[in-house]
């Protein structure tokens, strides 16, 4: 059901997951659809019909990254949301949603590069990946998700600091 205005629509649940090496650096994917132009982001998606958000960022770590080689190391306390721009609300997500509304978690890779598989789902959503230093993050997503990700950083960079994260 397609809205007049995007304002009345809800926002989509979703999850979002900072994978961090022992080296402190934060797993990237670059976005399949976007191809060699960019489009680096952190594992995020849908939550399910009842599931919990901490269910499904182990589900979307699996299905993303291709592995289940990490540890839970927080949660955040608030939903971050991001709206879509204006001329994406109407394709993305059908028409359904505005934007997300997000619940962030903080993992300590466990596993080595080679425990990571892009092609693990049916439907793979990045086509190469990167571990990149935290603080680069904000710069490196699409403009309307950058305070999301200002704010995943802020709560979360301690942990990058930590040697062996």
């Amino acid at each position: 059901m397609k809205s007049s205005s995007s304002s009345d629509l809800p926002y989509r649940p979703c999850v979002g997951i900072m994978l961090i090496n022992a080296e402190g650096r934060v797993f990237v994917g670059r976005r399949l659809k976007q191809g060699a132009s960019g489009g680096w982001q952190m594992p995020q998606g849908g939550i399910d019909e009842g599931e919990s958000p901490v269910q499904a960022a182990w589900r979307e770590l699996m299905e993303e990254a291709g592995t289940n080689k990490a540890r839970l190391l927080a949660e955040m306390e608030e939903w971050l949301t991001y709206d879509l721009p204006g001329d994406l609300v109407g394709s993305v997500w059908r028409g359904r949603y505005r934007g997300q509304r997000q619940k962030w978690f903080a993992m300590a890779f466990t596993g080595e590069d080679k425990d990571i598989d892009l092609n693990v789902h049916h439907e793979p959503e990045f086509d190469a990946f990167k571990w990149a230093p935290m603080e680069t993050l904000p710069h490196s997503i699409v403009d309307f998700k950058r305070p999301v990700y200002e704010k995943v950083v802020a709560a979360f960079a301690p942990f990058a600091r930590k040697s062996g994260a």
